[in-house]
């Protein structure tokens, strides 16, 4: 998406969300691969406990103390003995400048060998607080000094978080969290539930629910016109790259694309698919990036996961999502 990044906005019905979303985490952390709506790169939390039990006139024995849940991605600058080091950017709104950072291994030393996933070494995804103005980009690394860079400046003020989805050539995939603040008058969103996007004539439509806990397919549909769109391109690996991101914490989560790999050239369309798995309950956002003509477009979208009808697995916690960088595809 190096050149092509969109800026694109569609929660508020008043104002469109700034779009990335991802070739397939929807992370739905990890799809970036609108990575599936959500597996985190843990899973969902679970408890693990021990039911007291009596027989005869023996004691009960203690309840096993439950176990911590499994951590979501996204929600720290520290993981996996990785730091996502202070940001520099441009301040203000309209000023024109440099975004950049350094991933830091636990001694503070710079990090400069990674594992290319999703063809890249490392996805930023930039979204203010209210799930508007989103952005998935792919900085530079100087790899003599660690730093990540672009050229950057921000559209409208307010509260960013930045995520950097990365594998080091040495360790486990993870999804780094700052924020950077923006001066300047600040309206924030009120993201309103939406399965339909428009962006650049495009229509794509959400089809599919999301459900807490459990494995949920998810359907994008693309048509320009009130026509199927058969002529995507790969990106990222993929027909489409999702994230998803869970309203509240701005959780980073875990999205799966399905089918194979497409081969350079290859087209798909108008169906990009997607397993999901939202962690909770609530509300979530969306963004999918497709590519048409060699133009990438993002398209956003506000879903709620309803709550799971089954009891929770109090014994057994779910094994974990495998391992495949930003989580998005």
């Amino acid at each position: 998406m190096d050149g092509r990044e969109t800026t694109r906005r569609s929660m508020n019905p008043a104002a469109k969300l700034a779009v990335y979303g991802a070739g397939l985490v929807i992370a739905f952390g990890g799809a970036y691969g609108i990575a599936g709506a959500v597996v985190p790169d843990g899973t969902v939390a679970q408890w693990n406990a021990q039911a007291d039990q009596g027989h005869g006139g023996h004691a009960a024995p203690a309840a096993a103390a439950p176990a911590a849940p499994t951590a979501l991605k996204g929600v720290s600058l520290s993981a996996e003995g990785l730091t996502f080091a202070p940001v520099a950017a441009p301040r203000a709104v309209g000023e024109a400048g440099a975004l950049s950072f350094r991933i830091e291994d636990a001694a503070g030393a710079p990090v400069t060998a990674y594992t290319t996933t999703h063809e890249k070494d490392l996805h930023l995804i930039v979204v203010r607080a209210d799930g508007s103005l989103f952005r998935h980009v792919h900085p530079t690394l100087d790899r003599a000094t660690g730093v990540w860079s672009l050229p950057w400046s921000w559209a409208e003020a307010g509260t960013y978080r930045l995520y950097a989805d990365l594998a080091p050539a040495t360790g486990s995939a993870v999804t780094l969290t700052r924020t950077v603040e923006v001066a300047g008058g600040y309206a924030p969103a009120d993201p309103a539930r939406s399965r339909t996007a428009q962006v650049d004539g495009f229509t794509v439509q959400l089809d599919g629910d999301l459900v807490a806990g459990a494995s949920s397919p998810v359907t994008l549909r693309v048509s320009r016109d009130g026509a199927p769109v058969t002529a995507l391109q790969p990106y990222l690996g993929a027909f489409g790259h999702l994230v998803a991101l869970r309203q509240g914490d701005l959780a980073f989560l875990h999205v799966h694309p399905e089918g194979a790999e497409p081969k350079p050239g290859d087209t798909g369309g108008p169906a990009i698919a997607f397993q999901t798995q939202a962690p909770t309950a609530g509300r979530y956002l969306l963004y999918l990036d497709f590519q048409v003509d060699g133009v990438v477009r993002t398209a956003s979208f506000v879903v709620d996961a309803a709550a799971s009808a089954a009891p929770p697995n109090l014994t057994t916690p779910s094994a974990p999502a495998p391992a495949d960088g930003h989580g998005g595809h």
